[in-house]
């Protein structure tokens, strides 16, 4: 679908354009604008259909149920609010629009060969993020205000942005309303993504890293143990962990 999305697309932004506009810049490209929004007005109808598509593929529920993966991350998001006493709708909404469509999805939108083997030039990387800014206004709380000089991708997708907006707004919703997934649920659908992914993963290099973490915050991480009230074992095992790590230093792990 996203190489279809960007075969497409590529005409989708204003191309170049005289650059002499000593005479009433302003005005010369109000009429560019003005010449060059039908062509792309086109041109977006020409791929409408599989940026709906493509959107709906992300928000849509596959069964009617989320992953167990964003169904309980949220469900988590959902639980710090309460603990917090936040009661304001819209701050878990933006919560959870930072976390997965912002963090995830908008990585993938504009990088498309993080997932294909495909090269982007750069004019398709001025499209995507075209598609990109449509995808995360779906997601915004605002109301857009278009006048002449607002951004041409702005317009091109002003009339669908509030048909989107509603559906993600019923996404979130319909994931709030399914029952909880279980410790023992998600602890299995983790076992088992990790067998699909068991030969994939260069262990040593993740130790690595989680080492640098502890490291730099060890007096940090052990103070909220010690304020938590965890029991002696667990920051015994930390320590331990931190020596041993420690004890590396002098190989190629430094």
């Amino acid at each position: 679908m996203l190489s279809n999305l960007s075969a497409g697309v590529f005409i989708q932004i204003d191309p170049d354009v005289d650059e002499d506009q000593t005479k009433n810049p302003e005005r010369k490209k109000l009429k560019l604008k003005e010449v060059h929004l039908t062509k792309l007005l086109s041109t977006k109808v020409a791929v409408h259909s599989f940026v709906e598509k493509l959107f709906r593929s992300i928000w849509g529920l596959t069964l009617s149920r989320s992953p167990f993966a964003v169904k309980y991350f949220f469900d988590f998001l959902d639980t710090q609010a309460e603990n917090m006493k936040i009661t304001d709708p819209d701050v878990l909404h933006i919560w959870k629009t930072n976390s997965l469509p912002l963090r995830f999805w908008i990585n993938i939108l504009k990088n498309p060969q993080f997932v294909f083997d495909m090269e982007k030039t750069p004019h398709m990387d001025g499209c995507l993020s075209v598609i990109a800014q449509a995808f995360m206004d779906s997601f915004s709380l605002s109301e857009m205000q278009l006048g002449k000089y607002a951004p041409t991708n702005k317009l091109l997708y002003a009339k669908d942005i509030p048909k989107f907006k509603q559906e993600v707004k019923m996404y979130y919703k319909l994931i709030r309303d399914q029952s909880p997934v279980t410790p023992a649920e998600f602890k299995d659908f983790l076992h088992e993504e990790s067998k699909k992914h068991e030969n994939e993963f260069n262990e040593a290099a993740a130790l690595k890293e989680l080492y640098k973490f502890i490291e730099r915050y060890f007096t940090e991480i052990k103070q909220k143990l010690d304020e938590n009230g965890v029991p002696a074992e667990l920051k015994e095992q930390l320590q331990h962990v931190k020596q041993s790590f420690d004890g590396l230093k002098s190989c190629s792990w430094s």
